[in-house]
């Protein structure tokens, strides 16, 4: 039996500048060869993976994954405004494989039996496990807007998982004529990344701007408000005339007749409660739930799927870990950054679990970056922990915080360099 070590418990635990993880990991790794089946591999699933194997060995961890190659939705819309390609935002699963020990089979599960203890995969897998990480994103409720389904979004794309469709939005912005006019759908809440149709607005109006200046983004969200408005409203005003009647970005929101009910493709037309819009270039982003084997292993209520807050364990089958953006997990946000944390809370529990020990007391933590400019970002950051009957996630008063509103030009470029710092940052972590 061997010690975790203060290097792996740090990194585990975010160390003080990434206050994600738990206080009181196991203190033992266990000789063993339990079997750990992980479902997902993005943010939550991999980082998940690779923890599971450097703090025991001994196990067998096996990733099961329909894609090739993972392609990160954060910083996916750079993209959009040419800072990027979709390459440099595509990563193998090689470190896994190799360098931590992970099973990676590439194909799509379909369902888990939670009595069984098993996950079956359309290739005709039957992979057992002691315990399995359910980590499958968000799918689309798609029946919320009449006449947009995965068919169109083949032309009028949602982007919203980054890979083929992001660089369809790409080339449509390209071919768009200079005054031409793009419309941005923003979903209801709850959905994977707040701040992301925002920013995504940011960066198509930062390749307008230098390209198709005449060109105008319209924003139609059925939401009140949204997620660091006050900055983005700033950082539109400061670098997109918002406000004013020459705004190159304008936003309607809820109240305002922003919410759409139907698409007609052939025209180009959005139905909203306000009117008919047309669009030259139209990104739907559609209502969100938990990914499509969350509902096949019965894991979901209203959506979502419920978990006990201390371990992120299904609340409906033992044994099952449910992470990320398909989890219910309160006041974090469906974020990468979440899931990672998130996923190390789990694995200490699932140690924990094999230990025959009692799971430690978690805090969690979240990041995220929006660049609205070539030198000007945004960020909001938090420390999460349960409350004192240990059933509600809430935000630890005073903790993180949002860029400040009198934020100087300094400040703001250098939130641009932390931003592709931390892009790096999350990858490394959970991968390589």
């Amino acid at each position: 039996m061997t010690r975790i070590n203060r290097r792996d418990f740090l990194r585990l635990a975010g160390g003080s500048a990434m206050a994600a993880g738990v206080s009181g990991f196991p203190g033992l790794l266990l000789a063993s060869t339990r079997k750990v089946v992980i479902v997902g591999g993005g943010v939550g699933g991999c980082t998940a993976a690779k923890y599971l194997r450097k703090l025991d060995p001994t196990l067998d961890v096996t990733l099961v994954e329909a894609k090739t190659h993972y392609t990160s939705c954060f910083m996916s819309n750079e993209v959009l405004s040419g800072d990027r390609n979709i390459e440099s935002i595509t990563f193998s699963y090689d470190d896994l494989k190799h360098r931590y020990g992970v099973n990676v089979v590439i194909d799509n599960a379909i369902d888990i039996d939670p009595a069984g203890k098993q996950v079956r995969t359309a290739g005709g897998a039957h992979l057992s496990y002691d315990a399995c990480i359910v980590s499958p994103g968000v799918d689309f409720k798609w029946e919320t807007i009449d006449g947009y389904d995965a068919r169109i979004a083949e032309s009028v794309p949602h982007a919203w998982f980054a890979g083929p469709q992001t660089v369809t939005l790409r080339k449509q912005l390209l071919a768009m004529p200079d005054g031409g006019r793009v419309v941005i759908v923003a979903p209801p809440n709850q959905y994977k990344c707040p701040p992301g149709p925002y920013e995504r607005a940011s960066q198509i109006a930062m390749y307008c701007k230098h390209h198709k200046p005449k060109s105008k983004i319209l924003i139609l969200d059925p939401k009140p408000k949204f997620s660091k408005a006050r900055l983005f409203r700033q950082g539109w005003s400061q670098h997109y005339g918002f406000g004013t009647d020459d705004s190159m970005i304008e936003w309607i929101g809820g109240k305002q007749g922003g919410a759409v009910s139907a698409l007609d493709a052939t025209s180009g037309t959005l139905k909203t409660e306000g009117g008919d819009i047309q669009g030259d270039v139209i990104n739907i982003i559609p209502a969100q739930k938990a990914g499509k084997i969350a509902y096949a292993a019965d894991l979901v209520a209203d959506d979502w799927c419920p978990v006990d807050k201390r371990t992120f364990e299904s609340a409906r089958h033992p044994g099952i870990y449910v992470l990320g953006d398909a989890s219910s997990a309160e006041k974090m946000p469906k974020s990468a950054y979440a899931a990672n944390s998130q996923a190390k809370v789990a694995v200490a529990a699932i140690l924990a679990r094999f230990a025959g020990e009692e799971p430690g007391e978690p805090t969690y933590v979240n990041t995220c970056y929006s660049i609205i400019a070539e030198e000007h970002g945004i960020s909001v950051a938090a420390v999460y922990r349960l409350n004192d009957d240990g059933d509600m996630i809430t935000k630890i008063k005073g903790s993180g915080g949002l860029s400040p509103m009198n934020a100087s030009a300094e400040h703001r470029k250098r939130e641009v360099t932390y931003a592709h710092s931390w892009f790096q940052n999350v990858i490394d972590d959970m991968m390589q």
